[in-house]
């Protein structure tokens, strides 16, 4: 045989994937920009069932999430992963819901859970993605 072992792909569910991301990393956040679909990375903590991660006010991502309609929220889709590029497996799980800036008094709580991010200069607005919907998938060998 010309492969030695068999690819095994499964779904995860939900309770998989939320095991999976809540140790928190590096994710991505997928969106509608003003310039069209983008996904950015950041670091992120999954604390009190949400997704909450870091951004400068006023910075493009602050300003390409806001609705102009109080109380609204922007759909958006978050990433994260991690996969073995040497032994060819690895997990993703698909985070889908609203975003939402972190405001009043659950906000210092937040910030206390949040990581502090990579990206250089002061990233002070805290973004929330509560899921509606979560998928995962792991691809490994037998």
């Amino acid at each position: 045989t010309l492969f030695p072992y068999t690819t095994l792909f499964r779904s995860l569910d939900r309770d998989e994937s939320l095991r999976l991301i809540s140790a928190g990393g590096i994710g991505r956040i997928a969106y509608t920009s003003r310039f069209g679909p983008t996904v950015l990375p950041v670091n992120y903590t999954f604390y009190d069932g949400a997704v909450i991660f870091r951004t400068a006010e006023n910075g493009p991502l602050d300003q390409d999430l806001r609705t102009g309609i109080e109380g609204a929220d922007y759909q958006v889709a978050f990433e994260i992963d991690d996969i073995d590029l040497g032994g060819e497996m690895g997990w993703s799980v698909l985070v889908q819901g609203p975003a939402h800036h972190v405001t009043g008094p659950e906000r210092a709580d937040a910030f206390k859970a949040c990581v502090e991010p990579w990206a250089p200069g002061i990233r002070e607005l805290l973004v929330r993605i509560v899921p509606s919907r979560i998928t995962g998938r792991r691809i490994s060998h037998s």
